[in-house]
């Protein structure tokens, strides 16, 4: 507050226009407020601007200048357009002169000014008043709209320093704990709350400041549930989201500020709402690792599982005088349920030190399902078939025996259908158990087919089952072919499929060919009908032909 004190020197007009020039409006104020005073013949007054007061908001204005002597307050109550505040009264022999954005109190006095002079001055130096209170207005207005844009520049900033600290952490948990703690000091506020969605509700993952509601239901455009921050006055929300797709809402409670604790403003919500969406990009971010660590894993996973199964399917075929053995598989995944083995039994050395053998164990089975799971079950049948096979007869009681321990250590909803059998090389018969899979194929030399039909179930479907053992014989010039139904039952891009009838055409074309070129055949014959559609199911072929010489 100023204080000028009267003086009967007269001053320059003049000296005003700099001031006007380089905005000292209070000086201008102190000036005309002592040549109104004079003018009026008050004995003192007091100048109350709108908005002086911003720390006592009780108040309306402050007193910002004062001339002479009087019982001027330093503030003015709150009031109406009508003047006064009820129960508020001036003090005694104190005047009120209402002005834009302000308040002038006077006290009368002897004046030496006669009463036109004092008319005419005294208007004018209201007018002027007027016009430097508008712009004393105007000037704070552009003041205050400055500093709110400087403070928005420094809360972008904020907002900036913020996300980056944020999209710099991938751990989800600690990533969450982070985005809370930012939040919460961000805004000032005393509690705080960080809720995910997880089974179509808001489900807690981080707190501050108290306990919080462990999970609720998503409100929509209503208000939150009261409890989700217990004992709290002021709650304020913001929601999470990517592309419109809600994932969680930061809720923040109890905005503090020297005063206490007071309700959060307009400018707190919508730097929530900014803060919000940084934490949905750097919440997607960290999923999007955490996703892309989980893929590498199993990527890795497959790798090896993958390895482990072509360790378990035969690396090449055994030499068997007579005859011509080709084998091949193709999983529709990484991994797949499909199996084949060629194992030799009753094996040892002739006089010469060469590799003979009495018979020759040949096993196709193809899992239900596909992926992990069923390579897991081919991984048991393999383990299976060689401690049992040339330990048991290949016939009924090995398939039986197989049955029980597959239905042991398998689940329920799982099977495999299975043709196993073995071949005696000096005789051509090859006498076998069909349980439940493909009928194989004989493809005769004068090209006539004989089937290999199921005797039984597959095994692992049913305990208790039962099988039938054949036998056919392979004569010179003869081709069987052991398949599973990823072959017959590829589909063309118009959901046809190949069929075995396809299969036995083929056949009977390249029946002349070695059967390595018979199984490329065949496989040049499966892509070609799917057309590069995506295979279906794993794919495994056997091709056994007794030679016509030697």
């Amino acid at each position: 507050m100023v204080s000028v004190s009267p003086g009967t020197e007269s001053q320059s007009w003049s000296r005003l226009l700099p001031l006007v020039g380089r905005g000292g409006e209070r000086e201008l104020m102190e000036d005309l407020l002592g040549r109104w005073c004079r003018a009026r013949g008050a004995a003192g007054g007091a100048l109350y601007v709108d908005g002086g007061a911003s720390s006592h908001p009780e108040s309306l204005a402050e007193c910002q200048v004062r001339w002479g002597d009087g019982p001027f307050p330093e503030r003015l109550p709150r009031v109406g357009r009508g003047g006064s505040a009820p129960g508020s009264e001036l003090p005694t022999g104190v005047e009120r002169l209402e002005l834009p954005g302000a308040v002038l109190l006077w006290v009368p006095g002897g004046g030496t000014a006669t009463a036109t002079e004092e008319t005419a001055e005294v208007g004018y130096l209201t007018v002027l008043l007027g016009v430097v209170l508008t712009n004393c207005r105007l000037r704070r207005r552009i003041k205050r709209q400055s500093f709110e844009a400087n403070y928005r520049g420094v809360e972008l900033e904020a907002l900036y320093d913020v996300g980056l600290a944020i999209a710099s952490t991938l751990d989800l948990d600690a990533l969450g704990e982070e985005i809370l703690l930012r939040a919460v000091s961000l805004l000032d506020a005393r509690r705080g709350a960080l809720y995910l969605i997880s089974d179509g509700e808001h489900r807690l993952v981080s707190w501050f400041g108290g306990t919080a509601r462990e999970r609720f239901e998503d409100p929509g455009d209503g208000p939150l549930p009261e409890d989700v921050l217990p004992e709290t006055e002021h709650l304020m929300a913001a929601p999470i989201a990517v592309d419109e797709d809600l994932r969680g809402m930061l809720v923040m409670a109890d905005k503090e500020s020297r005063f206490g604790v007071g309700p959060f403003t307009p400018e707190d919500q919508r730097t929530l709402a900014l803060f919000a969406n940084q934490a949905a990009i750097a919440l997607e971010n960290a999923r999007l690792h955490l996703d892309a660590l989980e893929k590498e894993r199993y990527e890795r996973d497959m790798q090896l599982a993958a390895e482990i199964q072509r360790q378990i399917l035969p690396k090449g075929v055994p030499s068997l005088p007579g005859y011509e053995i080709a084998g091949w598989n193709r999983p529709a995944r990484e991994v797949g349920g499909d199996y084949y083995d060629l194992l030799p039994l009753d094996s040892g050395s002739d006089d010469s030190g060469e590799q003979t053998m009495e018979r020759l164990g040949v096993a196709l089975g193809d899992v239900s399902g596909k992926g992990v799971p069923a390579a897991l079950m081919v991984s048991t049948l393999h383990s299976a078939i060689r401690l049992l096979m040339g330990r048991v007869e290949t016939g009924p009681r090995l398939v039986e025996r197989l049955n029980r321990h597959i239905l042991a250590s398998s689940a329920p909803n799982k099977f495999i259908t299975l043709l196993v059998g073995e071949l005696d090389p000096e005789t051509g018969v090859f006498r076998y158990v069909n349980a439940g899979h493909n009928p194989g194929l004989l493809l005769r030399a004068d090209g006539s087919i004989e089937r290999l039909d199921p005797g039984g179930l597959p095994v692992g479907l049913l305990p208790g089952g039962t099988y039938r053992a054949d036998r056919v014989c392979l004569e010179l010039g003869d081709l069987l072919c052991l398949y599973s139904d990823g072959i017959t039952e590829c589909a063309s891009p118009d959901d046809e499929e190949l069929g075995e009838e396809r299969l036995i055409e083929l056949l009977r074309r390249v029946a002349d060919r070695p059967v390595g070129e018979v199984l490329d055949a065949v496989k040049e014959a499966v892509a070609t009908f799917a057309e590069g559609a995506p295979q279906g199911d794993d794919q495994t072929m056997v091709l056994i032909r007794r030679k016509r010489s030697g």
